[in-house]
């Protein structure tokens, strides 16, 4: 039977939303920044001169990205008992969704170290600069800056996908909303509500983006 919309019973449970939304801000967060350290470290060794190293980075990459994002949950979530390793479902989530931002992370990276003219790191050679100094000083913080619009969309893509770590018992969002509806039964404002709460975060990290670049453009250290 359908009934007139009352949006006042949204307001009511928002404080649940909020939680939930505030667990989806914190799970994607946490990934994106976890997922840098693996994409980077996968992208070094997909760009490396040693074959094994290369053939090994992109096997991860193409299995990674291969891999249904809920399967990667549950792969993480079940087996890992398994072998005598038990994790909280927050921080399976956390562990999942990084290793699969890390793979797409490490094609970003390989791309933005495509676009350093080689020059820059054949010029501190000759100055005597060894090749984990160069890297450091010069050239992954050049890469970071440059793949910081496609970072912010990785964050963006995460944070929606994290909606599918209700399937392994996190209350992020979606879950919260899902509690809210079975107690409430009123689908419609819940679910409203919800996806207004994923536009919220998706614009407001965007727009934090879009800052961070600019502030960076005005300091000289962002190129076309």
């Amino acid at each position: 039977m359908s009934h007139v919309p009352d949006f006042s019973i949204a307001v009511a449970h928002l404080p649940a939303l909020l939680q939930g939304a505030a667990v989806t801000l914190g799970v994607s967060l946490a990934s994106i920044v976890a997922g840098l350290g693996v994409g980077m470290a996968v992208c070094l060794c997909r760009i490396s001169r040693r074959r094994p190293l290369a053939w090994a980075a992109r096997a991860f990459i193409s299995a990674l990205r291969g891999i249904p994002i809920l399967v990667l949950l549950l792969i993480v979530f079940y087996m890992l008992p398994l072998a005598g390793i038990e994790l909280p479902p927050v921080a399976a989530a956390i562990i999942a969704l990084s290793l699969n931002s890390g793979a797409f992370q490490a094609e970003i990276y390989r791309g933005g170290f495509a676009s350093i003219p080689p020059g820059q790191a054949e010029a501190a050679r000759a100055l005597g600069m060894g090749e984990g100094r160069i890297l450091r000083r010069i050239l992954i913080p050049q890469v970071l800056v440059r793949v910081l619009p496609s970072l912010v969309n990785e964050l963006i893509m995460l944070l929606k996908n994290s909606s599918l770590t209700s399937a392994i018992t996190v209350v992020e969002l979606l879950r919260a909303s899902q509690q809210v509806v079975a107690a409430t039964y009123r689908p419609t404002e819940i679910y409203l509500t919800a996806a207004l709460l994923y536009v919220v975060m998706s614009t407001g990290l965007s727009a934090l983006g879009g800052m961070v670049r600019a502030r960076l453009a005005g300091r000289g250290r962002v190129t076309a």
